[in-house]
């Protein structure tokens, strides 16, 4: 079964960190660009980081540039995301996305709308 599963999201004050991971079963993350991506209430779906499963290349939205470091455990599986400095208007469900035929900068600008897997999300609320 072809899973995706996000973790480590919680309530952060502003300032804080966080580290988000996305955990694949049932398949290897091998192929195409693994992505992070953000909803808020009200708001549409955006494209936080992406990366390339195949060389590794990268790609931050504005928003998240100089705070969010996206990278890849290929041995274990998994994909991360630690999350830095944050802001109320990070507070957002994050979901983990898996595109076979994509490059990063493709994947997140459109907001994932080809992804091929998702994961359930994890909530993150920055909040004093």
């Amino acid at each position: 079964q072809l899973q995706l599963v996000e973790s480590g999201g919680g309530l952060v004050q502003p300032g804080g960190s966080l580290r988000l991971s996305c955990a694949a079963s049932g398949f290897t993350l091998g192929y195409g660009a693994i992505g992070w991506f953000r909803q808020a209430p009200g708001k549409e779906r955006e494209g936080v980081s992406c990366i390339s499963s195949s060389d590794g290349s990268t790609y931050y939205a504005d928003s998240v540039k100089g705070r969010f470091t996206i990278s890849r455990d290929n041995a274990k599986n998994t994909v991360h995301l630690q999350m830095s400095s944050l802001k109320p208007e990070d507070t957002a469900v994050y979901y983990c996305a898996v595109q076979v035929f994509a490059t990063v900068q493709t994947m997140c600008v459109r907001g994932g709308v080809r992804a091929d897997y998702w994961g359930q999300g994890t909530q993150v609320t920055v909040s004093s």
